[in-house]
C-alpha cells in the first residue's frame, strides 16, 4: 500500500518573516470517515460502494457516517483539515444555500473539492394519453395549452423539480409543478394519468418506460446515457444546451493540504474506474464520472450560477 508524505511549506506571517516547513506524519494513518445521506440512499449506497475500495487503495479502514443533510455537510466543514474526515454527496452541497435560509456554510469556501464520482441523469417521461413524442412536440402542446399540463416531482427542490422548473425557463412554457412526498406516489400518479409528465431517475421510471406505462421522450444529460439506451438527450431534440441531472462527489474541508486532495483523488478515481465498481453503480442507476479536482469545483461554481438563478426566479425554497 503507498502512503503519502504530507511534508509541506507554510510561509508564516512572524516577525522574521522566515519560511517554515509544516511536517506531518504519513496519510493516512487511522481511520477515514465518509460522511454522507442516510441509509438506504442513493448516496449512501455510492459511498459505500466507493468506501470499500478506497479502504484497499489506502491500506486503512474508510468508514460512512450517515446523517441528516444539512448536519452532515455542517459536520465536514468544520471537521479538521487532515483528510480524515470527508463528505460523499449531491448537488444539496452547492444548492442548499439558495433553497434554505438556515445554511451556516459556504459550499466554495467551506470545502475542498476531489472528484465527481458519479452522475445520474433524469428521462422525462409522459403518460401515454399526452401528444407528444418528441421535446419538441412537448413544447408546442405546452405553448398552446398554457397551465393545462401538470408535472411530478419527489418535493420542493428536488433534482427532478429543478430540471422541470429549468426546462420550463429554456422552453418559455407554463407547466404546473404537483410535488409529492416520495418517488412512488409520484411515479404512480404518472401511470395512472393524474399527471401529464416527470422528470424521472433511471430507477422510477426505466422499468415503467420498457414496459409502455409510460413513454420515455429524452434524457436529461449532455450526451446519451446508456441508462436510457436509444433515447435523446433534451438539448439535441428541442431545447439546446439543456442539461440537469445529480452530481455526487467527494469533498475534504477546505485548507486540507493539496498532497493529500491528490492523493485521495488519486486512489478515488482509481477505484471508480474499475469495471466491477462501475457496474455495480450502473446496477443503482448512475454513471461513474471520475474527475479531476478542478473540474468539480469548476462545475460547482458554474451549477452555483445557471441554477441559482433559475431557484431565484422560481421562487423554490424548502425546509
Amino acid at each position: 500500500m503507498r502512503r503519502l508524505s504530507s511534508c509541506v511549506w507554510l510561509i508564516a506571517v512572524v516577525a522574521t518573516g522566515d519560511a517554515l516547513p509544516v511536517c506531518g506524519q504519513d496519510y493516512p494513518n487511522k481511520p477515514i470517515r465518509v460522511v454522507t445521506g442516510e441509509p438506504g440512499g442513493g448516496s449512501d449506497f455510492a459511498a459505500r460502494v466507493l468506501a470499500q475500495g478506497l479502504t484497499t487503495a489506502l491500506g486503512k479502514q474508510v468508514v460512512v457516517d450517515s446523517r441528516a443533510v444539512l448536519v452532515l455537510m455542517e459536520t465536514v466543514a468544520r471537521a479538521p483539515a487532515d483528510g480524515y474526515t470527508l463528505l460523499f454527496y449531491g448537488s444539496s452541497v452547492w444548492l442548499a444555500p439558495f433553497l434554505r435560509n438556515d445554511v451556516n456554510y459556504d459550499p466554495v469556501k467551506d470545502f475542498s473539492p476531489i472528484t465527481i464520482a458519479i452522475r445520474a441523469p433524469n428521462v422525462l417521461a409522459v403518460h401515454p394519453s399526452v401528444a407528444a413524442a418528441s421535446v419538441g412536440e412537448l413544447i408546442a402542446l405546452a405553448r398552446v395549452r398554457p397551465g393545462v399540463l401538470n408535472y411530478a416531482s419527489v418535493g420542493s427542490g428536488s433534482t427532478a423539480h429543478l430540471a422541470a422548473e429549468l426546462f420550463k425557463a429554456m422552453a418559455g412554457v407554463d407547466i404546473v409543478h404537483i410535488p409529492y412526498k416520495g418517488g412512488a406516489p409520484a411515479v404512480n400518479d404518472l401511470i395512472s394519468g393524474q399527471v401529464q409528465l416527470m422528470f424521472g431517475t433511471a430507477g422510477s421510471v426505466a422499468a415503467h418506460i420498457k414496459s409502455g406505462r409510460v413513454r420515455g421522450i429524452a434524457v436529461t444529460s449532455p450526451q446519451p446515457s446508456e441508462l436510457f439506451p436509444g433515447l435523446p438527450t433534451v438539448a439535441a431534440s428541442g431545447l439546446p444546451d439543456y442539461q440537469s441531472g445529480t452530481l455526487q462527489g467527494l469533498f475534504a474541508p477546505a485548507r486540507t493540504p493539496a498532497a493529500i486532495i491528490r492523493r485521495l483523488n488519486q486512489e478515488a478515481v482509481g477505484v471508480l474506474k474499475k469495471t466491477e465498481v462501475r457496474e455495480k453503480l450502473f446496477g443503482g442507476g448512475v454513471e461513474v464520472v471520475a474527475s479531476a479536482p478542478e473540474e468539480f469545483a469548476a462545475t460547482i461554481k458554474s451549477e452555483m450560477l445557471r441554477m441559482g438563478q433559475i431557484i431565484r426566479s422560481a421562487g423554490i425554497k424548502t425546509q
